[in-house]
């Protein structure tokens, strides 16, 4: 008697031999369960355990689809070839395209916001300064929503460089804050890693086993004023970061 877990294994043997493709479904339950003489009950288990091993996600719409695994590497590097203003690409762009991937930054939505407690220490505002807030989505196109990003900015600074504004940022966010007079100069990064929320995981299609990196960046002037505090969550099979060519040496 085929069990959950033969199931499975035959589906996952499948889905790693190219047999079934990145973007292609998996087939109907229904078909599932004809062939394989199982319950709708074992079927489900099956394919839960595939979605928690990050290989499918299942949408209302079109089925349980096969889901790309393929690592991404994002070299420190890309922030600084963005900095110029004028430019047709950000930094996921630039990163994406050197890998051959076309990559895009989708703008979700912008508002006005106050501060909270952790925000203004890391912006050096008061509780309650008004902020400028953006979402938007890192995606490999037509549709691979690979990072989710949430940034602030004091509000003084995103008026100045068009960030208060709907749309997307052509060029990055870094070289409109150039061109409004804020290069930024440093950056922190602190990265961890935890399970997602479950909006976060229907946004990047994830089941909810699937561990995602953190990221909090907070980008400095050469004066250090804190000009943006950015969080971006990625499921961890898809993000690499690559911190190249660091000085180990003072000077």
């Amino acid at each position: 008697m085929t069990s959950s877990g033969d199931l499975s294994a035959e589906l996952r043997q499948r889905i790693t031999a190219g047999e079934l493709a990145v973007g292609s479904k998996l087939p109907t339950n229904a078909q599932l369960m004809a062939k394989h003489g199982v319950s709708k009950a074992t079927v489900t288990k099956a394919i839960a355990t595939l979605a928690d091993e990050g290989l499918v996600y299942s949408s209302k719409r079109a089925g349980t689809i096969v889901r790309s695994t393929s690592p991404i590497a994002l070299p420190l590097s890309r922030y600084g070839q963005v900095l110029a203003p004028g430019g047709a690409k950000g930094p996921w762009e630039t990163a994406t395209a050197a890998l051959g991937l076309n990559g895009h930054m989708k703008f979700v939505s912008v508002e006005r916001v106050r501060a909270d407690s952790s925000l203004a220490v890391l912006l050096d505002l008061c509780e309650g300064d008004e902020l400028v807030y953006r979402v938007r989505q890192a995606v490999i196109l037509p549709s691979d929503v690979v990072q989710l990003q949430h940034s602030w900015y004091p509000a003084s600074i995103a008026e100045a460089a068009g960030l208060d504004r709907d749309g997307k940022v052509v060029g990055g966010v870094y070289g409109a804050l150039t061109g409004a007079g804020h290069q930024p100069t440093r950056a922190s990064e602190t990265v961890s890693a935890r399970m997602p929320t479950e909006d976060e995981a229907a946004q990047l299609r994830i089941g909810g086993r699937v561990w995602v990196i953190a990221i909090e960046r907070l980008t400095r002037d050469a004066q250090g004023r804190a000009l943006e505090v950015m969080r971006a969550v990625a499921p961890a099979d898809r993000l690499q970061l690559t911190y190249d060519d660091l000085p180990l040496t003072e000077g």
